[in-house]
């Protein structure tokens, strides 16, 4: 609810305009922010390889936790192999992410696009800023699904809490979608 309020507040403000004292007219002051475009693309591209890496440690424990039963079968081997550790590649690009959009606040500085700058540039800083608090979130609970994983807990209660953190990480990743091209369309 909070970024659909956001985002149709930035849609209303957009098309609003603004009195001016000095003139005594109604002026437009929407200043378009130019977007470091190539950033964000590589941080949409992380984010999206995060969510493929998320979803692969979502079937890995999956599967694991399908055949933990048949492994507690005396004399049955599975062969147990080194799993591949999804969980901490997503932590990894996730981190990424976060790293890159502090890295496309900075570029948006050198532009010249503050939060204060202008009413569009406080949206950008704004949407951004509680996309990223919330992925941070997700970045600690996948940070905990690892540890939890490490720490060789039940499997069932290791496969709640990454079933739980992928579909939410899924989440961000559509809702960052929707975001990015908000920003970048709706300028």
């Amino acid at each position: 609810m909070f970024f659909i309020s956001i985002t149709s507040a930035y849609i209303v403000r957009q098309g609003l305009p603004t009195f001016d004292d000095r003139t005594n007219t109604y002026v437009r002051d929407w200043i378009p922010v130019q977007l470091p475009l190539a950033l964000l693309l590589v941080n949409t591209g992380l984010l999206a390889a995060s969510s493929i890496t998320a979803e692969f440690a979502r079937r890995q424990i999956t599967r694991q936790a399908a055949l933990a039963p048949v492994s507690s079968i005396p004399g049955i081997s599975l062969g147990e192999g080194r799993a591949f550790p999804w969980l901490y590649v997503t932590v990894l690009l996730g981190s990424g992410f976060l790293v890159g959009q502090w890295l496309a606040w900075q570029e948006l500085a050198a532009r010249g696009f503050y939060v204060a700058t202008s009413a569009s540039s406080s949206f950008v800083y704004l949407l951004t800023a509680a996309h990223g608090v919330h992925l941070a979130g997700g970045v600690i609970v996948l940070a905990y699904a690892a540890v939890v994983s490490l720490l060789h807990k039940p499997v069932e209660a290791r496969r709640i809490v990454v079933d739980v953190t992928a579909w939410y990480w899924h989440f961000m990743f559509l809702l960052w979608i929707g975001i990015f091209a908000l920003l970048w369309f709706v300028r």
